[in-house]
């Protein structure tokens, strides 16, 4: 496959347009953020990179929490006008009729109509350049119960989520295997019991 050579961005794709909610004393905002992921699994560590021109980027840092609201296809438009539009002049929340929910364990609002939210707790800021990165413990995950079958199992690929790639929304489809299906044994067919 021939291979045009750019210069260095951000093009690692897709990534979740994750909506995150936050709130110091009475200002509470959501925010749209592409730039997060996973970063530890012992203890759990996750992280948010936020322009510190941004609203949300005092009220994170101040109180020290966020949450991370995975979207949905029913979320979609909601986490697109929420990453264009400033909380500074209105309020998100109730411009995208999105319903708030206390949090189990961090004092911020977190998405009733999400299906998977991390609570998270801010441990350090570092400057990046044009964002900063809030590095956080995952202190909780509040989990849909529709999602979890009787045996405890999460089923997310139930849940509509969607991902962001090169400036359009996707919904996730087809599961193509699951982890370590590339290595696994084939179970040998059982024969007939004569």
């Amino acid at each position: 496959m021939a291979k045009t050579k750019w210069r260095g961005g951000t093009l690692l794709a897709p990534v979740p347009p994750a909506l995150v909610t936050c709130k110091d004393g009475d200002r509470e905002n959501v925010l749209t953020v592409a730039w997060t992921g996973i970063v530890n699994s012992d203890p759990p560590k996750t992280y948010i990179s936020v322009r510190p021109s941004r609203y949300s980027y005092e009220i994170i840092k101040n109180s020290g929490v966020f949450a991370i609201n995975l979207t949905t296809k029913a979320l979609v438009r909601a986490a697109d006008w929420c990453g264009v539009r400033t909380g500074a002049k209105l309020d998100k929340f109730e411009r995208c009729r999105l319903l708030r929910e206390k949090a189990n364990e961090i004092d911020c609002p977190i998405l009733a109509d999400s299906p998977l939210v991390l609570e998270c707790r801010v441990t350090d800021v570092i400057p990046l350049g044009s964002h900063d990165m809030f590095l956080a413990d995952i202190v909780a995950v509040d989990v849909d119960e529709a999602l979890v079958d009787e045996s405890g199992k999460l089923h997310l690929d139930r849940a509509g989520l969607v991902a962001y790639s090169h400036g359009e929304y996707f919904e996730l489809g087809k599961r193509l295997g699951k982890f370590g299906y590339s290595v696994a044994k084939k179970k040998k067919p059982q024969g007939k019991k004569g």
